[in-house]
């Protein structure tokens, strides 16, 4: 049971949905009138006109209950700059490729997946982490004592959705149609999950924790959880598994997570609790919503594209699939000159990055990438490659990495009901002068 959690805020997209006319009068101070085209009063005019940094010619023309689409960021990518929107209810947004360039994700960059809401209170002084189930001693822990209790470490780490690529199967699986951007590398700062469970004793016979957070259901209902998933006992001591109040050296951003969040790197980005409040261990693998059925599973075998599988035929994802991507140059850049820094990252679950190679050819021939090694166990690796085109016309740089378990991107991937695990080639069209 949840008890004590607040109702999920109404996003100024969603109350204008629910109820255009009170949205409109406690906005925009818009008044309805028989004809319906929703007049605006002077003050309301004046405030949408200054919300959007111009004067609205066509203003007599806006129904009632109407929102200008310039709002939707303003409204729901707090903190974010240049991240498209894929849905806002719940908030979804992923990064164009081109702004992941720098070898650690700014704040403002990294992408935003939500399963709920947004909590209203995020305040860090008052919240407060219970670490239960089969242990010695369950533990309740604010902020300031994980800070005081456990040793700070500060390590860059892998976030990415198992749905990144998902835009690109045929037929089109349901879900948020992610391209590339679902995925970034943030310096997180905070105490290892093996630290605190080792500290409350972990009881024999454990085999998965299982997370909660505050972020409230969609439907409102307070006893409903929109997410709870887990990890095996042993992810859940590996070094690269963080219990973080801290990204890139600030605060957590509000849709990322702000106070406390998990940060499990190298596996579905879904397992990194956001808004944590609660971990507690089982001797079953968990069963919280998102973990059963087809959410974030697998058919343990190829399927046709469209095929049907029953649910007892699909597995877990844990760690995620070697991948790259490129950074620069932007896809359909116009390229003035003879040759170009090709420059992007690349990671592999719970593995590091042998090689990078880039083809200019159709795959015909690869050249073989400047590789760095990853600044800690659970980073990606930045690479980078000059090339050089032989005449003017249109070309595709292809990337495919190589694992340190010798796994090789594919030019393309099996299709699965989901939409998950697309680590095809990473390919960018460029124009040469």
């Amino acid at each position: 049971m949840r008890s004590g959690r607040p109702s999920p805020p109404r996003g100024l997209f969603a109350f204008f949905e629910e109820d255009p006319e009170a949205a409109d009068r406690a906005v925009f101070g818009r008044v309805p009138n028989a004809d319906r085209r929703g007049f605006l009063r002077g003050a309301g005019l004046a405030t949408m006109g200054a919300m959007l940094g111009a004067a609205i010619p066509f203003h007599r023309n806006m129904p009632a209950g109407f929102l200008p689409i310039a709002f939707a960021d303003q409204d729901l990518l707090v903190g974010k700059e240049g991240l498209v929107l894929l849905n806002d209810r719940p908030i979804n947004a992923e990064t164009p490729p081109h702004l992941l360039d720098a070898p650690i994700t700014p704040n403002k960059y990294f992408f935003v997946r939500n399963n709920g809401g947004v909590p209203q209170d995020m305040n860090a002084e008052g919240w407060e982490l219970t670490v239960d189930g089969l242990l010695d001693t369950p533990l309740k822990l604010t902020i300031a004592d994980l800070k005081e209790q456990f040793e700070v470490v500060k390590l860059a780490l892998v976030i990415e959705c198992a749905g990144n690529g998902r835009l690109f199967f045929h037929p089109p699986p349901g879900g948020n149609q992610w391209s590339h951007g679902a995925v970034g590398c943030a310096y997180f700062t905070g105490v290892r999950l093996r630290d605190v469970l080792n500290k409350a004793g972990v009881k024999k016979g454990v085999v998965y924790t299982a997370h909660e957070g505050a972020d409230p259901h969609l439907s409102g209902d307070p006893n409903r959880l929109p997410i709870s998933r887990g990890l095996t006992i042993e992810k859940a001591m590996a070094d690269d598994v963080m219990i973080a109040f801290e990204m890139n050296d600030t605060e957590i951003p509000v849709l990322n997570g702000r106070p406390l969040r998990l940060v499990a790197s190298g596996w579905p980005g879904s397992v990194s609790q956001k808004w944590l409040t609660r971990i507690w261990l089982r001797d079953v693998v968990h069963d919280g919503p998102k973990m059963m059925g087809t959410s974030y599973r697998v058919p343990r075998y190829p399927v046709a594209p469209g095929q049907d599988v029953p649910k007892e035929d699909f597995d877990i994802i844990e760690r995620l699939p070697v991948k790259s991507l490129i950074t620069n140059p932007a896809t359909k850049s116009d390229v003035s000159g003879k040759s170009i820094e090709v420059r992007g990252h690349a990671w592999s679950g719970d593995r590091t990055i042998d090689s990078v190679e880039v083809s200019i050819d159709f795959g015909a021939t690869w050249m073989p990438a400047d590789l760095a090694p990853p600044v800690n166990f659970g980073a990606w690796q930045n690479w980078k490659k000059t090339v050089a085109f032989p005449q003017a016309g249109y070309y595709e740089i292809w990337s495919r990495a190589t694992d340190s378990d010798g796994a090789t991107q594919p030019f393309a991937v099996g299709w699965n009901p989901k939409g998950y695990l697309n680590n095809a080639m990473h390919r960018v069209a460029v124009n040469v002068a």
